[in-house]
């Protein structure tokens, strides 16, 4: 009866007029209110996610995943309200803390909507790819970011909001400094909407080859500001997105096949028969040759040049990578050597003859002498 006695009398001190007994009680119901949370945790979301993991849809699973966090925080502010209600605060101090405890519940809320982008971004992927729409890899981050910083700003409006400052006020003031931002952040706005232009209209995406006015060579990386080009001497060149938005960009790994084009000279000493011979030589080759498109080849004896007859090659190789298109241009070139050189024909090099005509004068003179 003595430590009864002795409990109850300690029970009964106070703080900050708040009795010590009241005090153990809100504390005690805090820490239960957080020991709820744990058996929340491990049996209803438990019980849930397995129910998810049957379905066929991955969706759920990581609506799940996503929530799971937030759900646990709620009951933080939850243990709080319930803090403050078994300790009879004073009318202001109770109003404090109503203010922390929405604040705490819209953090959550917030947590959650920033953390459900992924599973939007998931579903944007999975609904492209069956409606072949303009959002591909490139474009899908960009809109996940957008959201994600909708959600952000949105819940510092709220959060502002609740603890009484005047939004409008703020707003206003940002949109009296936003035009001398604008100003000097035109650069950077430009290059924006130039990102969102090569984006939706794509021109080309990582990995391409591609040539400009300013730079050739592969796409390494599309960002917000600029285009990461690596060129063939291995530099990485950054070019705002404002200027490869307007630039005429040839994108060579898009093409269907690879052009060769020249003139090969042979020397005046070949015969009619055995130019004639050498072109149907040469265009029987490329017909047959397996990387050689079919549909375009003209091989033609087009001119009488100064020091060569001129032939008149053009065809296209099947494939467009580079490499790959120099082995088969090597191959075409050796071709035509052997040809020529079954038909006894020689590759012609510029050359002028030089005729001197004798001065009768000039002979008689010379006679004199």
């Amino acid at each position: 009866m003595e430590i009864l006695e002795q409990i109850r009398s300690l029970l009964s001190h106070s703080f900050f007029d708040v009795s010590l007994g009241r005090i153990t009680a809100a504390l005690v119901a805090f820490f239960l209110i957080l020991l709820l949370r744990r058996v929340f945790t491990r049996v209803v979301l438990g019980i849930v996610g397995l129910w998810t993991r049957k379905t066929r849809t991955s969706i759920d699973d990581q609506v799940v995943e996503i929530i799971s966090p937030p759900l646990r925080f709620i009951f933080i502010p939850l243990g709080l309200r319930v803090f403050g209600t078994i300790l009879q605060l004073p009318e202001d101090a109770d109003e404090f803390l109503n203010h922390i405890v929405r604040s705490l519940l819209a953090v959550a809320v917030i947590w959650a909507a920033y953390r459900a982008t992924d599973v939007l971004s998931v579903m944007l992927e999975r609904w492209t790819d069956r409606t072949e729409t303009v959002l591909d890899d490139h474009l899908l981050p960009v809109v996940q970011k957008a959201v994600r910083t909708i959600v952000i700003v949105l819940g510092v409006v709220v959060l502002v909001q609740e603890w009484g400052y005047d939004v409008g006020g703020i707003i206003a003031g940002l949109g009296l400094g936003g035009l001398a931002f604008a100003l000097a952040a035109k650069d950077t706005l430009a290059n924006f909407f130039g990102c969102l232009v090569l984006l939706i209209d794509r021109p080309f995406a990582v990995g391409d080859w591609i040539q400009t006015d300013h730079v050739e060579g592969t796409v390494e990386e599309i960002s917000f500001r600029s285009t990461r080009v690596r060129t063939f001497a291995q530099a990485l060149v950054s070019v705002p997105n404002s200027t490869m938005a307007v630039d005429a960009v040839t994108n060579w790994s898009r093409m269907g096949k690879r052009r060769i084009k020249f003139n090969l000279g042979v020397t005046y000493g070949t015969s009619r028969h055995q130019m004639a011979e050498c072109l149907s030589r040469i265009e029987g080759m490329l017909r047959n040759h397996p990387d050689i498109h079919p549909d375009t080849i003209f091989v033609q004896f087009t001119e009488f040049g100064d020091s060569a007859l001129e032939i008149f090659l053009y065809f296209f190789t099947r494939t467009t990578v580079w490499a790959e298109f120099l082995k088969v241009r090597t191959d075409v070139n050796l071709k035509i050597m052997e040809i020529l050189e079954g038909l006894g024909m020689s590759v012609a090099f510029p050359s002028r003859s030089l005729y001197i005509e004798r001065n009768k004068v000039t002979d008689q003179i010379k006679g004199n002498t």
